[in-house]
């Protein structure tokens, strides 16, 4: 029968809301809690369509389409998850899914798939080749991304358009040899979008090469960068090649080349421009073929506009430029992390998957996360390790409402006058160590305004001996 379809989901209120959706639609659902009872339940009834969860205790939804398309190789197979990846995305195709969609999506979405599902399924046209499939273009235009960088390393997972747009750059970039300079606040991810083009490059078979120019003193950046001959100074005792010559055929990176010492940049300006060194001690000039990539936490134009930085490095290093938006800009990316994160750690800890509450969700999302994605992992693994029961609360986070803001506020366009107005407050009560009098002297307002919106935004007003001109 074409109208049936089973759903496998491990939480009964997604079971309830798919099958309502699909009996909606004019198809008969039904559902199963695990694996075990989907493979079960397709031995005894004919479906047209399964629809699985990727992420479930006792069997993940690769194993139950891996099982299903043996037993039954007709069948179309939907994987939904909330933790998408490129990787699992491919694999889902190679064993035969007809199409793989990130968590959340629209109702509308899931009849489109599954109408779609059942047409090709009659016209026998099942086997797509994942990357030309206009559904893999689907998954990686809409809904969220986890860029695989570099297996084993740490992941960029992201919903927010400003960040979907960076990814898309990054394709773009990749397949080119031009100079990016990524520039983002400490734990945005840059040495993870560096990695990223170097993965998807022409170079991805060459070394990649990492420089922290923040750690290297100044008499040490030479010899580290160029390399240096036998005898080229006291305690050259042998011939050492330096970062760009191992970089050679791949890509290096400059990462915080704000701190380069300023007598250095002269010599990184050429070798840049000619792709050739001179080892220190040495007087032949090797060639180097190398993608240079710099990152930077500071405003790079504004550490030339006083002096620190070399205007016409900058612009050598400023050839494809990429900003990375903080996470209190990316609000709708901290619940993304956050159960990212959590289910990640505990795998990684050998510990029961934990469940964060919604209050804990609430103070997660008004924090401000000045270390931003690496403060938000830290965060988790602190409370996934200490915590003791399977539910995450307030108490267990250890977080104040918000951490020390930035010295600028950054609005979204269409940002409500309320919420601006809260976000002033609370910004400028911190930055007077939550003085009330004094944020109401700054606001030209009285502390017993600034008294009354805090308690409308639900923070617990306490007494303050300095604040003696409420009026």
């Amino acid at each position: 029968m074409q109208n049936q379809i089973l759903i496998v989901d491990d939480e009964p209120l997604i079971r309830k809301s798919l099958s309502e959706v699909i009996n909606r639609a004019g198809y008969q659902a039904h559902v199963a809690n695990d694996g075990y009872e989907a493979l079960e339940a397709i031995q005894q009834q004919q479906f047209s369509v399964v629809v699985t969860d990727m992420s479930m205790p006792k069997m993940d939804g690769l194993e139950v389409l891996r099982r299903t398309k043996a037993s039954i190789p007709n069948i179309a197979v939907i994987i939904i998850t909330g933790y998408a990846t490129v990787d699992s995305a491919v694999e889902a195709m190679k064993l035969g899914a007809h199409d793989y969609i990130a968590k959340p999506f629209p109702p509308a979405k899931i009849k489109a798939v599954i109408k779609e599902a059942i047409t090709s399924r009659l016209s026998g046209d099942m086997a797509r080749h994942p990357f030309a499939s206009p559904r893999t273009r689907g998954f990686e235009d809409k809904g969220m991304i986890e860029a695989d960088i570099l297996s084993s390393k740490p992941q960029l997972v992201t919903s927010d358009p400003q960040m979907l747009d960076v990814l898309n750059k990054v394709k773009l970039i990749a397949q080119t040899d031009s100079t990016v300079l990524i520039q983002g606040e400490s734990g945005t991810g840059k040495e993870l979008i560096a990695r990223a083009i170097h993965k998807y490059s022409r170079r991805a078979g060459g070394s990649y090469i990492a420089v922290n120019c923040a750690a290297l003193p100044e008499g040490l950046i030479e010899s580290e960068l160029f390399g240096h001959e036998k005898g080229a100074f006291t305690g050259a005792i042998a011939r050492r090649i330096g970062k760009l010559e191992l970089a050679h055929g791949g890509t290096l990176l400059l990462d915080e080349v704000s701190e380069m010492a300023k007598p250095f940049q002269a010599k990184l300006l050429r070798a840049i421009q000619e792709r050739e060194v001179v080892r220190v001690g040495g007087t032949t000039s090797i060639k180097v073929n190398v993608r240079f990539i710099a990152t930077t936490n500071k405003a790079l134009s504004e550490e030339v506009d006083i002096g620190n930085f070399r205007e016409d490095l900058f612009y050598r290093l400023c050839v494809v430029p990429i900003s990375l938006p903080p996470l209190r800009e990316r609000k709708d990316d901290i619940p993304i992390l956050a159960q990212y994160f959590t289910q990640r750690l505990c795998a990684r800890m050998a510990k029961e998957t934990k469940v964060i509450s919604q209050k804990a969700m609430e103070v997660l999302k008004e924090y401000s996360w000045p270390g931003n994605v690496r403060e938000i992992e830290n965060t988790i693994e602190r409370v996934i390790a200490l915590s003791q029961g399977n539910v995450i609360t307030p108490n267990d986070l250890f977080l104040s409402v918000r951490s020390k803001p930035s010295k600028y506020m950054s609005l979204k366009i269409g940002t409500s006058l309320r919420d601006a107005e809260r976000e002033l407050i609370l910004r400028t009560l911190e930055d007077v160590g939550g003085n009330r009098q004094k944020t109401a002297d700054i606001l030209g307002i009285s502390s017993k305004t600034v008294r009354s919106k805090l308690r409308q935004y639900g923070y617990n007003v306490l007494p303050q001996p300095l604040d003696t001109k409420d009026t």
